[in-house]
C-alpha cells in the first residue's frame, strides 16, 4: 500500500489549510446585517461598508445596548450559518475530488494484480444555506462619522463613533413642525391653518418628550440613581428640568430666562388640554400657565409665533441635554 499512497494525495483538502475567504454579501440597498454579541440584548441593524470611520480594527458599537466589541462580534447568526455552509460545501467538494483521484489512481496500481481496489466517496455536497437580511424601520446617516446604518426603532447609538443620534432626531422633527406652521401661513382655510398649528404644537412637545426621555435613558449610567432616569417623562417639564438637576447635576433651562422658561410651561401645558380636554381651559391651566388672557371654559388660543418661539426654545434645552450627557 505504501506503494500506491503519495504525498501529493488529498492535495485539494490541503489547499484548504491555508483559509478559505467567505466574503458576506449585502442587501439590495447595499446595507450588511450586524447582531449585537450581548446576549440580553442581540439587537439586528445593518450598516453600509465603506462609510463612516476610515482606519483598521475599528471596534463596533450595538445602536440600542452601546455594547462595543471587535467587528468580527457582530456577525449575524444567519451569515454565521451561511459561512459554515460554505466551508462545509467546500470540505465536501475538496474530498470528493481527492476520493475520485485516489480511487484513479488505486484502479491504475491494482488493474493487473489479484486483487483490485477501488474507492468511494458517497453522499451529496454539503448544500449552502443562503439568506435575505432583515426590513429594518429607520435609516439613519450618523452627523458625527456619516456611517450609513439602518435599525428598528428610531433612537440608536451609532455602531461606529458611537454617538447617540436623539439630538439628531429632535433637530429633523423640530424641522418638520416648521413646516407645518409654514404650511399653516399659507393655506386660506382658517379651520385648516388653526388645526395645523395645534399639531405642530402637539408634535413638538411630543418630539422633546420622546428625546428627553431617551437620551436620558440612553445615559442613565451617568445619573446619581440610575434607575430613576429611565423613567424621566418630559411632558411635565417643569418636573422634568427638577429631576435631571437633582439625577444628572445640571439645569437644562441654563441660558434660558425667566419669561421664556414660562412661555415653555405654558406651551406644554397648552399641550396637554388638546390632547385631554379638547383644548378647553381648566383651573389647572390657569393655576400652571401663567396666561393672563385665559378664561376657564374657553378654548385655548395658539398662535404661529408662540410655536416657532417654543421650538427655538426647545433647540436649546435640547443642545444643553446633550452637550451635558455625552
Amino acid at each position: 500500500m505504501k506503494r500506491i499512497v503519495k504525498s501529493n494525495q488529498f492535495k485539494n483538502l490541503k489547499r484548504l489549510k491555508t483559509g478559505i475567504k467567505i466574503p458576506i454579501p449585502a442587501d439590495e440597498d447595499g446595507m450588511t446585517g450586524r447582531e449585537c454579541p450581548n446576549p440580553d440584548c442581540l439587537g439586528y441593524f445593518k450598516i453600509k461598508l465603506g462609510t463612516g470611520l476610515k482606519g483598521e480594527n475599528l471596534p463596533c458599537h450595538c445602536p440600542y445596548c452601546g455594547q462595543i466589541a471587535n467587528q468580527d462580534h457582530f456577525y449575524t447568526r444567519d451569515q454565521l450559518d451561511y459561512a459554515h455552509s460554505i466551508l462545509k460545501n467546500k470540505v465536501s467538494k475538496a474530498l470528493k475530488a481527492d476520493v475520485h483521484e485516489l480511487d484513479r489512481e488505486l484502479q491504475r496500481s491494482t488493474r493487473n494484480g489479484f486483487i483490485k481496489l477501488r474507492m468511494k466517496f458517497k453522499g451529496d455536497y454539503h448544500p449552502i444555506r443562503y439568506y435575505r437580511e432583515k426590513q429594518l424601520e429607520t435609516y439613519v446617516i450618523c452627523e458625527n462619522c456619516t456611517l450609513e446604518y439602518a435599525i428598528y426603532g428610531v433612537f440608536a447609538f451609532c455602531p461606529d463613533c458611537g454617538a447617540h443620534n436623539s439630538l439628531q432626531i429632535l433637530i429633523k422633527n423640530i424641522e418638520m413642525v416648521e413646516k407645518e406652521i409654514m404650511f399653516a401661513s399659507k393655506t386660506e382655510d382658517k379651520e385648516l391653518a388653526e388645526r395645523l398649528v395645534e399639531d405642530a404644537l402637539e408634535n413638538a412637545v411630543s418630539s422633546f418628550d420622546g428625546f428627553g426621555r431617551e437620551i436620558c435613558k440612553a445615559f442613565s449610567g451617568k445619573a446619581i440613581i440610575p434607575d430613576q432616569a429611565l423613567d424621566i417623562s418630559f411632558q411635565n417639564i417643569r418636573k422634568a428640568r427638577s429631576r435631571v438637576n437633582d439625577l444628572f447635576g445640571f439645569d437644562i433651562a441654563l441660558g434660558i430666562e425667566t419669561d421664556k422658561w414660562d412661555v415653555i410651561v405654558r406651551c406644554f401645558q397648552k399641550r396637554h388640554l388638546l390632547a385631554h380636554k379638547m383644548g378647553v381651559i381648566d383651573q389647572e391651566y390657569m393655576k400652571k400657565a401663567k396666561d393672563l388672557g385665559a378664561v376657564v371654559g374657553r378654548k385655548i388660543s395658539i398662535r404661529p409665533e408662540e410655536v416657532n418661539e417654543l421650538i427655538r426654545l426647545l433647540r436649546i434645552i435640547g443642545f444643553n441635554l446633550a452637550s451635558n450627557l455625552k
